[in-house]
C-alpha cells in the first residue's frame, strides 16, 4: 500500500480544521451507543483520564475565522477575547450537542465565566471549571491536583457507568506520551529543516490530534514525518522565528501562512500547548494520577496562563526556545484583550532585550481577516534581522 504524501495528509487535517460541525467526532460516537465525548478548551486538561474512560478528548478551539457569530455576541462583552463568543455561538447553533461533557480549565476569568455561562445554557450537560495548582509545593499544590483529578475521575464514573482503574489510566499515559513524543519530533524537524515541515502544515497536522482518537492521529503524525522527511522542497532565505502568545484562541490560519510568505520559517510556538503540556515521558506504573500532578508541577510547559513561582526564571523559556531552535528572532503575537498574554508581554520583552534577542509584537483575532499589515510588519522584521546580522 502506498504511504500518503504530505499534501494528502494536510489535505484531509485541513478538512478536520474546517468543519465545525465536528463529524469525526460524530461518526466516532455513533460507531458505538456506549462511547462519550468529553470537550475541552484550551490550555491543558489530562487528556490521560478521558481517554481511559473509553472516552474521546474533543478539543474545542472557538470557531475560528469560518463561523459568524450571531448570538454568542449577545452572552459577552466587546471588550474580551473572541473565543467565549464563538464557543457559544457552536453551543447554542447545535454543533455541540453529541457532546456528553465540557472542560474549562484555568486559563484566566473569561474561561471562568464561560463554564458557568454553559451551565445556565446546557444545564443536562456534564460540565465541570477544571482548575489547577497556583502553588507548585508537592504538600500543597500537588495534593490540591491530586483531588481535583480524583474528582474529575468520579464524574467520569458515573457518565461511563464504571469504574476506571489505575492500570487503565497507566495504559492510556503510555498512549499520550507516544503522541507527546511524536508531536515533539515533527518541532524538531521543523526546527532542523522548517522547509520540509512548514508551520501552516504542522499546525494542522498537530491539530487534528484535538479531534481524532489518539492512536489514529499518532498513526498520522508518523506518515507526516516520514513524508516530509523523504520529500524535496527548496529552501528558501527565510529567517527562523519563535512564535508566542497564541496558547489559548488560535490564530488563523491565513495568519500562519501570511508569516511564512513574509520570509519567516517559524521554528517554535505555543499552539494548542495540550499537545506538548507535559515534558517528557509519564511514568506508566505505579499511581497514575501522582505521576500526572508530579508532572504538571514539575515538568510541564511555560506560558502566560501558568503560574510562575521562579520569578528569576520569567521568560527564560523564550530564550532557551531561540538558543535551541537557533532562531533570530521572537514574535509576540496575542489574542486582542488576552490579559494573560498582555500582562506577561512587558516582562518577557525585557528578558529578550537583556539576551539580546530581536522582537516584534502585534494583536489579532480569531476571525481576523486583513492579514497584509501584519504580513508586512513580519517582513520588515525579518529584514531587519538580517542587516543586524550583516552589520
Amino acid at each position: 500500500m502506498t504511504s500518503p504524501t504530505t499534501a494528502e495528509l494536510v489535505a484531509l487535517a485541513q478538512d478536520l480544521y474546517e468543519d465545525l460541525s465536528f463529524t469525526s467526532a460524530r461518526e466516532w460516537k455513533k460507531a458505538d451507543p456506549t462511547r462519550k465525548v468529553i470537550g475541552y478548551l484550551p490550555v491543558y486538561v489530562p487528556r490521560e483520564l478521558i481517554h481511559a474512560a473509553g472516552m474521546l478528548p474533543l478539543g474545542i478551539l472557538g470557531g475560528g475565522d469560518n463561523l459568524e457569530v450571531i448570538h454568542g455576541d449577545a452572552y459577552y462583552q466587546s471588550y474580551i477575547c473572541r473565543i467565549p463568543r464563538s464557543t457559544i455561538e457552536l453551543g447554542v447553533s447545535g454543533r455541540l450537542d453529541f457532546v456528553d461533557g465540557m472542560l474549562f480549565p484555568s486559563i484566566c476569568d473569561v474561561i471562568r465565566n464561560l463554564s458557568g455561562m454553559w451551565k445556565m445554557l446546557f444545564p443536562e450537560t456534564y460540565s465541570k471549571y477544571f482548575d489547577v495548582p497556583q502553588t507548585y509545593k508537592d504538600e500543597i499544590g500537588g495534593t490540591f491536583y491530586i483531588n481535583e483529578m480524583r474528582e474529575f475521575l468520579s464524574d467520569l464514573e458515573k457518565i461511563a457507568g464504571r469504574k476506571i482503574t489505575d492500570e487503565q489510566i497507566n495504559a492510556s499515559i503510555a498512549v499520550y506520551n507516544q503522541n507527546r513524543r511524536l508531536v515533539n519530533e515533527l518541532y524538531e524537524l521543523r526546527a532542523a529543516m522548517p522547509w520540509q515541515a512548514p508551520a501552516s502544515e504542522a499546525y494542522l497536522i498537530i491539530r487534528a490530534g484535538l479531534v481524532l482518537p489518539v492512536e489514529e492521529h499518532s498513526e498520522m503524525l508518523r506518515q507526516y514525518i516520514d513524508a516530509a522527511k523523504a520529500e524535496k522542497r527548496p529552501i528558501k532565505d527565510n529567517s527562523k522565528v519563535v512564535v508566542t502568545g497564541m496558547f489559548c484562541e488560535q490564530p488563523p490560519l491565513n495568519l500562519i501562512k501570511s508569516l511564512e510568505l513574509s520570509g519567516c520559517y517559524v521554528v517554535d510556538d505555543d499552539f494548542m500547548l495540550v499537545s506538548r503540556w507535559l515534558i517528557g515521558d509519564v511514568p506508566t506504573t505505579g499511581d497514575p494520577v501522582y505521576h500526572l500532578s508530579q508532572a504538571f508541577l514539575h515538568h510541564s510547559m511555560s506560558t502566560a496562563a501558568k503560574y510562575e513561582p521562579d520569578q528569576a526564571e520569567k521568560g527564560q523559556f523564550l530564550v532557551r526556545a531561540v538558543r535551541k531552535t537557533g532562531a533570530e528572532g521572537v514574535i509576540f503575537a496575542s489574542t486582542s484583550f488576552c490579559d494573560p498574554a498582555l500582562l506577561d508581554r512587558p516582562m518577557l520583552q525585557n528578558v529578550l532585550k537583556a539576551a539580546d534577542i530581536p522582537f516584534i509584537a502585534f494583536k489579532y483575532a480569531e476571525n481576523s481577516g486583513q492579514m497584509q499589515p501584519i504580513r508586512e510588519q513580519a517582513g520588515t522584521f525579518v529584514d531587519s534581522i538580517k542587516l543586524w546580522s550583516a552589520a
